[in-house]
């Protein structure tokens, strides 16, 4: 899957708050996709030691929901971290995990969010401009805006509105249970991306694409760790070793 719109990373936060009151004007809130036959899930994790982030990207039929591929990306973070800039931290290792599909999903669901960011465009936009690809934001927390409570049933729903826009929805996907937020990434309604998010939900809070590819990323993650800690634990044996001997 190839990124259609070339940008330049080594930006300051200055330049990408620019360059994303550039480009959210760019972003197209209404559908604009054909048939769905796939749909992807993306995340990512990252050590805070070595400052590695580890990005996984899984494709599943639709609606069947069977996964048909999955691809990873390591990469180092080179973007401070930057409250409402995440996507310019981010986005780099995500497409280069995107850039090893051998199927091209007809809709991305990501794990943060799209229109609901103080500057209207968050990860889900960006990412989507750049593939030109349908996005959808799916969010565990608010960012930006007040909703009320939606009711307690799955399906259940309520707008997220800020300063008096409205910039996503609250959606219950399982009764009783913590709702998540959903927000227009690029070329998708709110409706669709709604209807879309609970077909996707199959009984859990998380829809099955962002919340599988958040456990593989954590797994990628700590696979990564556990020979340092295992170094680092024979290290501490040793010492604890040389300091009994020399006593």
């Amino acid at each position: 899957m190839k990124t259609k719109i070339q940008t330049r990373w080594d930006v300051t936060p200055r330049e990408a708050v620019r360059l994303q009151q550039a480009w959210r004007e760019r972003v197209e809130t209404q559908d604009r996709f054909g048939p769905l036959h796939y749909v992807a899930g993306a995340d990512l994790a990252f050590d805070p030691e070595t400052n590695l982030a580890f990005a996984g990207v899984i494709v599943y039929r639709y609606p069947e929901m069977e996964e048909v591929e999955r691809r990873m990306a390591r990469r180092e973070l080179r973007f401070p971290y930057v409250p409402g800039l995440l996507s310019f931290r981010e986005s780099p290792v995500l497409l280069a995990a995107f850039a090893r599909l051998r199927v091209s999903p007809d809709v991305i669901l990501i794990d943060g969010h799209g229109r609901a960011h103080p500057r209207r465009f968050g990860i889900a936009c960006h990412l989507g401009l750049l593939l030109d690809c349908p996005t959808i934001g799916c969010a565990k927390s608010v960012l930006v805006g007040e909703a009320e409570e939606p009711g307690l049933k799955a399906g259940s729903t309520a707008s997220l509105i800020d300063q008096g826009e409205k910039v996503g929805v609250v959606l219950r996907t399982r009764d009783k249970v913590k709702p998540i937020f959903v927000t227009i990434g690029h070329r998708v309604s709110m409706e669709s991306a709604v209807r879309i998010v609970a077909q996707c939900a199959d009984g859990f809070r998380i829809p099955k694409p962002t919340r599988e590819a958040d456990h593989w990323v954590g797994d990628l993650r700590r696979a990564y760790q556990k020979p340092s800690i295992i170094s680092s634990q024979l290290s501490a044996n040793a010492s604890r070793r040389e300091a009994v001997t020399e006593n």
